[in-house]
């Protein structure tokens, strides 16, 4: 490609020959960045390592002692902990500089082997007996520490996940874990309600400045959670619909869109054009086909090759759309 190129331009004798050698020879030459390609093999070899723990703990509980796997276990997350610790960079509520590859994924490694640990102790010994809230929200509250600490996002990611799950945990029944009833309209509200807060979250730390980088994480988890519940919301039954009814579901998730839409304009961002977009077309067809049900099968031959349309042209104009705003 390159080649073409500068045979293109000494075409069009807009470069000279020495110019042209000179550019196809630092082609060849230059340095190739493997950055992205190991960070990405890090991840994954922490990921396996961490499966195949959790394999080797389900294959031979019986063989090698409850003891011998709890020291194991913890002693490879605390020596991951004591690594990132090691490593660690002063705290500031900036951009962390100078991160430690090492010690990001060592803390990665440690924090995933806590959650083995956790686990382990409550299926094995009722470590924490029936507070199953208290299971979820002591491994939460030390991956919020971590990742502010040591500046990890992916760290804070897992303490957003243990979050959302603690709420789920304690505001549902007993009988939703023992009897695996999870029909639970106020589940939708409080899931809700915490997607809209994480959002929120996101906001203030990039307008107050403090761990700006942060703020993506949580509005796309929060967006997300949120969404997710006015789309379950959305399918139920109008006398099991809890507190928010599935037409008031539809209006708010187009609410939300818009917002994510103006976000994503705001800070050049691909990915919250295309949320914005999905969960605003679920919600617009969902109160389309609202309008008059005997209508439609007539108004679905027009309306999906229509909005088919649409779609590819959001697709085609999707860096103009991103591109065009005015900071």
């Amino acid at each position: 490609m390159t080649e073409k190129i500068l045979a293109s331009l000494r075409a069009l004798h807009l470069l000279s020959a020495e110019q042209a050698a000179a550019m196809a020879s630092y082609e060849r030459e230059k340095p190739f960045s493997l950055y992205y390609e190991l960070r990405t093999f890090l991840s994954l070899g922490v990921t396996l390592l961490s499966t195949g723990l959790g394999l080797l703990i389900y294959k031979n509980i019986d063989t090698l002692g409850h003891g011998v796997l709890v020291a194991g276990i913890a002693g490879l997350s605390a020596a991951g902990f004591a690594y990132a610790y090691r490593q660690r960079q002063p705290f500031t509520w900036q951009l962390n500089p100078r991160p430690s590859t090492g010690a990001d994924y060592a803390l990665l490694l440690a924090c995933l082997t806590l959650l083995t640990l956790v686990g382990y102790l409550q299926y094995q010994y009722s470590f924490f007996g029936t507070r199953y809230g208290l299971l979820v929200l002591v491994p939460t509250v030390v991956f919020f520490f971590c990742a502010y600490r040591f500046d990890h996002r992916g760290v804070l990611s897992m303490a957003l996940t243990g979050l959302a799950a603690w709420v789920g945990v304690a505001i549902a029944p007993l009988s939703a874990f023992s009897q695996n009833n999870y029909d639970l309209p106020h589940l939708d509200a409080a899931a809700i309600g915490l997607g809209l807060l994480l959002a929120a979250g996101g906001l203030a730390s990039e307008y107050q400045d403090r761990k700006k980088h942060f703020g993506y994480t949580y509005l796309l988890l929060g967006s997300n959670l949120a969404l997710l519940a006015l789309s379950s919301a959305l399918w139920r039954s109008p006398y099991n619909a809890g507190f928010l009814p599935p037409g008031a579901a539809a209006l708010l998730m187009l609410g939300l869109s818009g917002a994510l839409y103006w976000y994503a304009r705001r800070t050049h961002s691909y990915v919250f054009v295309l949320l914005g977009a999905l969960y605003g077309y679920i919600a617009l067809t969902y109160l389309f086909f609202q309008l008059d049900n005997s209508l439609s099968v007539g108004l679905a031959t027009i309306y999906f090759p229509l909005s088919a349309v649409g779609v590819v042209l959001l697709l085609l104009n999707l860096k103009k759309i991103v591109a065009s705003h005015e900071q």
